[in-house]
């Protein structure tokens, strides 16, 4: 699979709507450096955010709102909050 910024962007949309646990999300990173199936445009950053999302399971390194945020950025993409009544 060719690993491109939208999909990196999408599994990290993925992991903020609560449709994907960190431990997935630390899972596909792994397997995805493994792999090393990059896409030319833009290959160092998305290698970069890849490689920064295999480490969140790391009580060091964790993954919070503000990381997705500036890690999406990176790969040209900006967040927006939405509240709704639950």
């Amino acid at each position: 699979m060719n690993i491109t910024k939208k999909v990196v962007a999408d599994k990290i949309a993925a992991y903020l709507h609560h449709q994907l646990v960190i431990a997935d999300l630390v899972d596909w990173a792994e397997n995805a450096i493994q792999d090393g199936d990059f896409a030319d445009d833009g290959f160092e950053d998305i290698r970069n955010v890849v490689a920064r999302l295999g480490v969140a399971d790391v009580r060091a390194f964790g993954l919070t709102w503000e990381d997705c945020d500036g890690l999406l950025k990176k790969l040209g993409y900006a967040t927006q909050v939405e509240v709704t009544v639950g």
